[in-house]
């Protein structure tokens, strides 16, 4: 049975704020390795701030976080992190394989050797997930779900211990999000990467993740997504009435204040 001491990342008595306000307070979650995590909430609820405390790059109010045993830190070559997606000009010249690159050595300042055992890492990373055919393709001609796989692979170079992915799966269509989605889930399953997986598009992961950190109203509620994914929790979690509906194998959140329902973006 895995234990506290086992986490890759591990919160106790968690909060963070902007000034006055607390986006979420008295976080307790032990995420271990293999573990996939999805993190739910509306627009504003902190998710992509828990991303970046977990990244080094905010500090909590309160409580403590470990990040593989240790405070976290900025550049750790441990943690692959997926940012949202950013619109990239077609004029754009950086290709396919120079993006993931730049997740081998893009941290070192000066001229980066083109060596053979760099060329051969970066070509089995790009055949890794899918991107092998664009590979010399400049990114701003890609599709969004090329340019995801790419991204992907950049966050991969490292051979990260723990993979956080920010909105992934934002403004790509159903086939792509499952692609991205089995990508990752791939991943964790074939080297006990642990996966934080921020998103609004819970259906097409329903059936990969473990657990969910659900956050909204400066609360939260984690669990399996039977146990969170339900209208009694989330009517407790916002205070209002929230109805949560199955319809075979999806799930749509009706009522939640401020946010458009799961699968359904606004």
């Amino acid at each position: 049975m895995s234990t506290s001491a086992d986490a890759v990342i591990s919160l106790r008595g968690a909060a963070l704020s902007y000034g006055e306000r607390t986006l979420w307070q008295n976080l307790e979650l032990d995420v271990h390795a293999g573990e996939f995590v999805a993190v739910l909430g509306p627009n504003g609820s902190g998710k992509t701030s828990f991303v970046r405390a977990l990244l080094g790059q905010r500090r909590l109010a309160a409580g403590t976080l470990t990040v593989l045993g240790s405070p976290p830190r900025r550049g750790s070559g441990h943690i692959g992190y997926v940012p949202q997606q950013a619109s990239l000009s077609a004029q754009a010249m950086l290709r396919a394989r120079d993006l993931v690159r730049f997740g081998i050595d893009g941290h070192r300042f000066g001229p980066r050797p083109r060596t053979a055992a760099v060329r051969r890492r970066v070509d089995e990373i790009l055949a890794s997930v899918g991107a092998a055919p664009y590979a010399d393709v400049p990114v701003g001609l890609l599709s969004g779900g090329e340019r995801q796989r790419v991204r992907i692979g950049q966050a991969l170079a490292t051979d990260p211990r723990i993979l956080l992915c920010d909105e992934p799966l934002l403004s790509l269509d159903l086939h792509h999000q499952r692609a991205v989605a089995e990508l990752v889930d791939a991943r964790r399953r074939s080297h006990g990467t642990a996966v934080i997986f921020v998103t609004h598009e819970i259906n097409p992961v329903l059936g990969l993740v473990d657990r969910v950190l659900y956050l909204a109203r400066g609360g939260h509620r984690v669990g399996t997504p039977e146990e969170v994914l339900t209208s009694e929790a989330l009517t407790r979690l916002y205070g209002t009435q929230v109805d949560v509906v199955r319809v075979r194998d999806r799930v749509v959140v009706v009522g939640a204040p401020d946010e458009s329902p799961h699968g359904v973006r606004s």
